[in-house]
C-alpha cells in the first residue's frame, strides 16, 4: 500500500477533528443581540407631472419596462467589462463580476446615487433575483452535464485526495477564522455553527467552469496537468455542493431532529436520482424520437429535481446540478441541451446575477482600517488554504513541483461558484453586508490571480531550466 493511501484518511481525520473542536468551542460564544444598520437606500418616488411626458415617464416606471431597461443596461455593461477582462488575459467572468460592483452602491451608488436608485429601486430587486435564480439553475445544470464522471474514476484516488485536502484544509482555516470574528461580524441571532460552516465553505470552493475555461484557453486540455486539474475540480465540485447542501440543511433546521430529517431526505433524493431516475432517463432518451421530445424530457427532470431540492431544504441549485450530472453521457443530448441553454444562461441571465451581487456588495462599508486588515486575513486564509493545500497534496501523491504548484493555482480559482455560495449565505441571513463585501472581493481577487500565478510558475521553471542548460 502506498504511503499516500494512508495519508488520505490521516489528513481528513485530523482536520475533521480540529473542525469539530473549533465548533465545539465556538458554540460557547455568546450570540450577538444587535444587528448592524446596512441597507440599500430605496428609490425616491417620481415627482408628479402632467401631459405626454408624464405619461411616458409613468410607462417607463412600469415594472416590466423597468425590468427590460435593467436587463439592457446590465448586458451592455457586462459585455464591456467582459471584453476588457479578456483584453488583459482574464476570464470574462472577472469583468462581469466587476461590472456588477460598478453598477452597485460601491461605485454608481457612490458617485450618482439618484441614478442607481432610479434604475435599480429596491422594490425591483425581487424580479432580478428570480431571473438570476433561473439563470443559475440553468448554469448549474450545464456544469453538472460538463462533469465527466469517467475521468474522475480514471484518476479517482489522486484526484479525490487532492480535491478533498483542498476542501478540508481551507474549511478548517475558515472555521478557525470564524471563531475569532464571530462576535464582531456575525449577524444578530445567528448561532456560531451556522456562521462557521458558511465561512468554512466560502474558503473551500473552486470554480469548476472558470477553471475548465482557463485550461481550455491555455491549451492544456488533454495534457496530464489539464486532465488532473479538471478532474480535481470536478471531484471538488461534487463534494463541495454536497457539503453545501448539508450546511444549508443545518442552517434552515429548527433543531437536531429537523437537520437529521433534512439530511436523510437529501440522501434519499441523491440516491433516487442516481439509481432510479438515471437508468429510467437513459431508457427514455433511447426510446423517444426527435430532439424536441428529448429536450422537453430533460427540462422536466431539471424542474422536478430543482423543485424537490427546494422543498427538502437543500436549495434549487443543488437539484439543478444533480439533474445535469445524471444526464446520459453517450448521447448527443448533452451538446444539444448545452447549445440551447448556455447562450441564454451565460450571456443574459448570469450577468443579472453578477449585478444583483454587485447591488449587495457595499465596499464603502469597509470604511475603517481594521476592516481591511480583516480582509487581508481572509485573503491569506483563502489563498494559503486552497493553494498550499492543493499544491502540497498534489506533490505528496507524486506530481512534480511545477504541476503541483499549477494545480494549486488553478484550484484557488473561485469565480462564479463562490458568488453562488455567498449569495445563498446572504439570503439566509448568515453573512452581514460587511462580511459579504469582503468575501466578494476575495472571490474576485483569487480568480484574477490565477492567470498571473500560472504565468509566474511557468516563467520560474522555464528560467530554471534555461539556467540548468547553460550551466551544463
Amino acid at each position: 500500500m502506498k504511503k499516500s493511501h494512508l495519508l488520505y484518511p490521516l489528513i481528513i481525520g485530523i482536520f475533521a477533528a480540529l473542525i469539530w473542536f473549533i465548533i465545539a468551542q465556538g458554540e460557547r460564544l455568546p450570540v450577538r443581540e444587535h444587528a448592524p444598520l446596512t441597507t440599500i437606500t430605496p428609490a425616491a418616488p417620481a415627482a408628479p407631472g402632467s401631459g405626454v411626458f408624464s405619461e411616458l415617464l409613468h410607462h417607463a416606471q412600469n415594472p416590466l419596462s423597468l425590468l427590460l431597461l435593467q436587463i439592457i443596461i446590465i448586458l451592455c455593461v457586462a459585455r464591456l467589462f467582459g471584453y476588457l477582462a479578456q483584453k488583459i488575459k482574464q476570464p470574462a467572468v472577472v469583468g462581469e463580476i466587476v461590472a456588477g460592483i460598478v453598477l452597485g452602491p460601491s461605485l454608481l451608488g457612490l458617485v450618482w446615487p439618484e441614478a442607481m436608485n432610479a434604475i435599480f429601486p429596491k422594490t425591483s430587486l425581487t424580479n432580478l433575483q428570480f431571473l438570476s435564480q433561473i439563470g443559475l439553475a440553468f448554469f448549474m445544470f450545464i456544469v453538472g452535464m460538463e462533469l465527466d464522471i469517467s475521468k474522475v474514476r480514471q484518476k479517482a484516488h489522486d484526484a479525490v485526495m487532492i480535491s478533498h485536502a483542498s476542501i478540508i484544509i481551507p474549511f478548517f482555516l475558515g472555521v478557525s477564522l470564524a471563531y475569532f470574528t464571530y462576535q464582531e461580524f456575525a449577524p444578530a441571532n445567528v448561532n456560531f455553527i451556522s456562521f462557521a460552516l458558511f465561512m468554512g465553505i466560502a474558503m473551500s470552493i473552486t470554480a469548476f467552469p472558470v477553471l475548465a475555461r482557463i485550461v481550455q484557453e491555455r491549451g492544456l486540455t488533454g495534457t496530464p496537468l489539464g486532465t488532473m486539474a479538471i478532474t480535481c475540480a470536478a471531484a471538488d465540485d461534487i463534494t463541495a455542493w454536497g457539503i453545501l447542501a448539508v450546511v444549508v440543511a443545518i442552517v434552515k433546521s429548527t433543531g437536531i431532529l429537523s437537520a437529521v430529517i433534512t439530511i436523510s431526505l437529501a440522501l434519499v433524493f441523491v440516491f433516487a436520482m442516481f439509481f432510479l431516475v438515471r437508468p429510467w432517463l437513459q431508457k427514455r432518451m433511447t426510446a423517444v424520437q426527435g430532439s424536441k421530445t428529448k429536450v422537453a424530457l430533460a427540462f422536466f427532470v431539471l424542474l422536478i429535481s430543482g423543485y424537490l431540492a427546494e422543498v427538502i431544504g437543500i436549495h434549487l441549485l443543488f437539484g439543478a446540478f444533480i439533474a445535469g450530472v445524471i444526464m446520459p453521457q453517450e448521447m448527443n443530448i448533452k451538446s444539444l441541451l448545452t447549445d440551447k441553454l448556455e447562450d441564454v444562461s451565460v450571456l443574459i441571465l448570469l450577468p443579472i446575477f453578477f449585478v444583483l451581487t454587485g447591488l449587495r456588495t457595499q465596499i464603502g462599508l469597509l470604511n475603517e482600517g481594521h476592516l481591511w486588515v480583516v480582509f487581508g486575513v481572509i485573503m491569506l486564509v483563502a489563498v494559503s488554504g486552497k493553494f498550499a493545500g492543493s499544491a502540497l497534496t498534489a506533490r505528496i501523491v507524486g506530481q512534480p513541483w511545477q504541476e503541483a504548484l499549477s494545480i494549486g493555482a488553478l484550484m484557488n480559482t473561485r469565480g462564479l461558484m463562490e458568488l453562488v455560495v455567498l449569495n445563498i449565505g446572504y439570503e439566509l441571513g448568515i453573512l452581514t453586508p460587511q462580511v459579504f463585501a469582503m468575501l466578494v472581493l476575495m472571490a474576485l481577487a483569487t480568480t484574477f490571480m490565477t492567470g498571473p500565478l500560472l504565468d509566474l510558475i511557468n516563467y520560474c521553471y522555464a528560467r530554471r531550466h534555461k539556467v540548468g542548460i547553460n550551466m551544463n
